[in-house]
This record gives C-alpha cells, structure tokens and sequence, in this order.
C-alpha cells in the first residue's frame, strides 16, 4: 500500500471520504415482518446516516483530519445532514447541494439487533466524476486515505479508485451494496473490507468461518486488491494479504443494533492507516469501534468517540 510522503510542509494525516449521504428512517419491533404481513414496531427514529456520512463520522471522531465529498439534496433534510457532519468535525468544502430531495434509507431492526434496509439514492446519483476530480485535486496535499463504498453509482467505483492511485493515497473500497465491479476496480484497491455476505456475493465463495473467509480474501488478491479485510460478526476479522491470512478476535459486547457498525470499522480503519498504524492493528482498532457502535441504537449517534474506542481496546486486551 503506498506511504505517500508530506507534501507542502503538512503532514498527509488525513482521510477523505467518496461516498453517500441518507436521512435513515429506522423502526424496531420484536420481529421483522414476513412477506405481504403488518406488524406493530415500539420505537422509531429519524437520524444522519448514509455509508458516506457515517464512516466520515467515525473517522472524524477518531480523531483524524477528514473531508467528505457527496451529494446532499436542497430539502428540509440537508439542515439535518450538515448539523451532523459539522458536530463530527468534518470538511464540508466539497458536500455539493443538488436539486430534489436528499437521500433515504429505510431500516427495520428487530429484537436480536439483525437489520434489514432499503436504500433510496436520490441525491446521491447526482455524484460526477468531475466533482471527484476536484475534491482528490484539492485534498491530496494534505490526504493519504480515500474511503469509498457502492451507495454512490457504481459505475463510478473504478474512477474513484484509479484518482485515489493517481494522488497516491491508500484506496479502502466498503462493497456495500454488493455488486458485480469491472475488473479494473480491484486493480487499484488496496484494502476491500467486506463481510460475510458480501465477500460471497463478490466471489462465489461461501463464507461462513475463517476458512471461508481466507479463500474469499485469497480471490479478491487474484483480482488485484492488495489485501482483504474480511469481518465475520462475533468470530472477529479475517486479514488476507500476499503475506499470509490472520484472524483477529472480536470483542464481545451485547448487540442492540448493528447498523452502521460496518461504517465504524471502516472509519477507525482508515483514521489509524492514515495515522500510520500496521494493517493489523488498524484492524484491532476497528473491531473495537465497530463493538461499541452496535450497543447503542441508530446509525450516526451509535458511531462511537475515540476515548471510549480507546477504552474498551484496553480493557479488552486485559481480559486476554
């Protein structure tokens, strides 16, 4: 993965993210409703979310210097949208306002914290490669990782990914949603952090252990990735790389919600990389912050700051 130097005389600490921004809609009821049938919910809330906005969140409040380029729309939502990436400290330069209305994302969360979610782009379909080009133009002085998931176009993924190369940056590709990518999207990622679940949409691979999971890892390597974070809920995270695959444990908590725990990961992988931690214990950084998200309900207020981050790591490797 390349180390880009500094440039200008600033250090390049900082994080940008590529990636979508939502209003989450999310209701809790005790089971998730079967095809065609209604059930009574018991709580309901209306937060920021999106995969953009909220790792943006997370790698802002662990403590990195990051900026966030999106697309929000001119509604009574962006009020909602701006208010929370600003709280998190995060750059808004190149969050562009569009017309129509802003992201939306639909998410059930029954009793056992597993979710469901629908996903409505708006806004977010109007990102342009233009609008990339120059956020990563203005950024790359001072930004040595680029997040990016699949909530933005797709077809976008390999021009985001090839820029990102281009300005010397550490690419982190999120798969979600999981979609088939043309090649040349892996050949310019360093780092694909799917789960179980998208690591066997993408590869054909079943993934259900460690084992699963390095056999996918190994085929994301084939496609061109130089490595593969592959997270398997409570058995922890699998990392494969040209050196060898490892599983680092997870840290048991008691689940409420998982939403946006794949967001928290992603996050604090990425404020760690760009602080210059190794791979693997950016990863044990990111198991912790990915625990902490899921014992608090909602997507942008269970993100978790990085003194409690910090906190439960520690605790965590007193236990071992």
């Amino acid at each position: 993965m390349p180390t880009p130097p500094p440039t200008g005389g600033f250090a390049r600490d900082g994080v940008v993210v590529i990636g979508s921004v939502t209003v989450d809609v999310t209701t809790f009821s005790a089971t998730l409703p079967a095809r065609g049938e209604t059930i009574l919910g018991n709580d309901f809330t209306m937060f920021l979310g999106g995969k953009g906005a909220n790792q943006a969140i997370a790698a802002g409040r662990a403590g990195a210097r990051t900026a966030l380029v999106g697309c929000v729309g001119a509604d009574l939502f962006r009020e909602v949208v701006v208010d929370g990436l600003t709280e998190a400290g995060v750059d808004l330069a190149h969050l562009r306002t569009v017309p129509g209305p802003t992201g939306v994302a639909h998410i059930r969360v029954d009793a056992s914290a597993q979710n469901d979610i629908v996903m409505v782009p708006l806004a977010n379909a109007q990102l342009s490669a233009e609008q990339i080009d120059d956020a990563l133009a203005a950024l790359a002085p001072t930004t040595s990782v680029l997040l990016t998931q699949l909530e933005t176009p797709s077809t976008l993924a390999a021009h985001i990914a090839a820029r990102g190369r281009d300005h010397g940056m550490t690419v982190i590709l999120d798969p979600a949603p999981a979609v088939e990518l043309p090649i040349e999207v892996w050949q310019n990622v360093d780092i694909v952090t799917p789960n179980e679940t998208e690591a066997s949409v993408l590869s054909g691979i079943t993934v259900t252990d460690a084992a699963g999971a390095e056999q996918a890892g190994r085929w994301f390597l084939a496609q061109g990735a130089r490595a593969a974070v592959i997270t398997l809920a409570e058995q922890g995270s699998c990392v494969v790389t040209a050196d060898g695959a490892q599983l680092v444990p997870p840290i048991p908590v008691k689940a409420v919600d998982t939403t946006a725990a794949g967001d928290a990961y992603a996050g604090y992988l990425g404020a760690a990389l760009a602080r210059g931690a190794s791979l693997t214990d950016a990863v044990r950084l990111a198991t912790a912050a990915g625990a902490l998200t899921v014992t608090t309900p909602g997507a942008s207020p269970s993100l978790p700051h990085s003194r409690d981050v910090d906190a439960l790591l520690a605790s965590d490797i007193t236990r071992q």
